[in-house]
């Protein structure tokens, strides 16, 4: 059983920063862990927009703070997110959030991160592994 705070990952590794300067995440459950998912608090600052395409995994997000518009880049619809609203991009859809306000999220993804990815240039986090237990 694991059992971990938020809170105790501020400063660490699994405190990430993006090059950005419009997010930072703390990843409380990575691929290390060797359960299939992972699972990141988010928080995307007020003001900012961030483009982003998860080619190599898909990705389940729920708002706890803040507010944002959700653009589905593939189809110009657009969502207001809010506490309680969930979204999922099950299709690897290129999305942009505008942040109105800083938005904390809870995000769960499929594989797993490994706490080392950033978006590229394209939005995309590159398909990291851990090396196999022997």
């Amino acid at each position: 059983m694991i059992v971990r705070s938020f809170k105790e990952l501020e400063g660490t590794d699994r405190h990430i920063k993006a090059a950005s300067g419009t997010w930072e995440s703390k990843r409380i459950v990575l691929a290390k862990e060797r359960v299939g998912f992972s699972v990141h608090e988010t928080v995307l600052y007020a003001g900012t927009k961030t483009s982003m395409w998860y080619a190599n995994h898909v990705e389940a997000v729920v708002c706890v703070e803040g507010e944002a518009l959700l653009t589905d880049n593939e189809t110009g619809r657009t969502y207001t997110i809010t506490p309680g609203t969930m979204y999922l991009l099950d299709g690897h859809e290129r999305h942009t959030m505008r942040i109105k306000e800083d938005f904390r999220c809870i995000c769960v993804f499929n594989p797993p991160v490994t706490g080392r990815e950033d978006h590229d240039e394209n939005g995309v986090y590159p398909l990291l592994t851990e090396p196999e237990e022997v």
